[in-house]
């Protein structure tokens, strides 16, 4: 949890690590969003740094953190929001990044991978020669829609792969929005490839090179970081305020609640 001081002029830092989901790690949106409005809504910070080290993750999860953000800086048009990239920050990751003011990154990052994957396997060759037979028993005869134990459908194959380009083109859009005139687009640029953080910035895909603490005392001008990332889920969070407001005395509770 932060450990805030309201009225200390500050930099507001968010930590996004690991798989974007809808879990309990640094990397899910049940952590992510409170986190968010937490800093955005502190009258001390004077911006957000996302500290991003994420391979990616759902884009449904990817999409309702970057349309949060995109909202809230419209609510907070003096804060802005720059991205901070660590070792990778790719696919779902840089969906979110996507809307942040700024991105930066060191020289090594790998940034990137603009692209959506769906996979599947095929076991049918393997299960022909052992003489294993499959019954597979649907009501819908699209229920079994990938199954690797299964012929690969042309139709249903046709059928996904328009579905993850559709996916693919909502990706593509939300970085052409986020990035703007800055970014110098390439025949490959969507293609799910990456990029070390030196070629990312050429590309502009991303911004400069910098750090967390160089972003904070040069940028912001606010050198005193204050970490806003939930590191428990939201509900033992709350529950963990709720006990230490308690053992202050019930009286307190009633009179002021709190949840923050």
């Amino acid at each position: 949890g932060s450990t805030k001081q309201v009225n200390s002029r500050h930099t507001a830092l968010i930590e996004i690590d690991g798989e974007i989901d809808s879990g309990s790690s640094t990397g899910s949106v049940s952590s992510i969003l409170p986190a968010l409005n937490d800093a955005f809504s502190d009258a001390a910070s004077v911006g957000l740094i996302l500290k991003m080290n994420s391979p990616g993750g759902s884009p449904v999860q990817s999409a309702i953190v970057n349309d949060e953000i995109n909202r809230l800086r419209q609510l907070h048009p003096n804060k802005p929001v720059y991205v901070v990239v660590e070792d990778m920050c790719a696919s779902g990751c840089y969906y979110i990044a996507a809307a942040a003011d700024r991105i930066y990154v060191s020289q090594a990052s790998i940034v990137g991978s603009i692209g959506v994957l769906m996979s599947s396997f095929g076991f049918t060759g393997l299960m022909d020669k052992l003489g294993i037979e499959r019954r597979a028993i649907t009501a819908g005869k699209n229920k079994a829609l990938l199954d690797p134990f299964s012929k690969e459908d042309p139709k249903q194959k046709a059928f996904v792969q328009e579905m993850l380009s559709e996916v693919h083109q909502q990706f593509i859009k939300v970085v052409r929005d986020g990035r703007g005139d800055r970014l110098k687009e390439t025949p490959d640029m969507f293609s799910g490839l990456v990029w070390n953080g030196a070629k990312s910035v050429e590309l502009g895909l991303t911004d400069a090179l910098g750090t967390v603490d160089g972003v904070a005392r040069e940028v912001f001008k606010a050198p005193e970081v204050v970490d806003y990332t939930m590191k428990d889920n939201l509900a033992e969070r709350v529950a963990k305020r709720f006990g230490a407001a308690m053992g202050e005395g019930v009286g307190k509770v009633i009179s002021n609640p709190r949840i923050h």
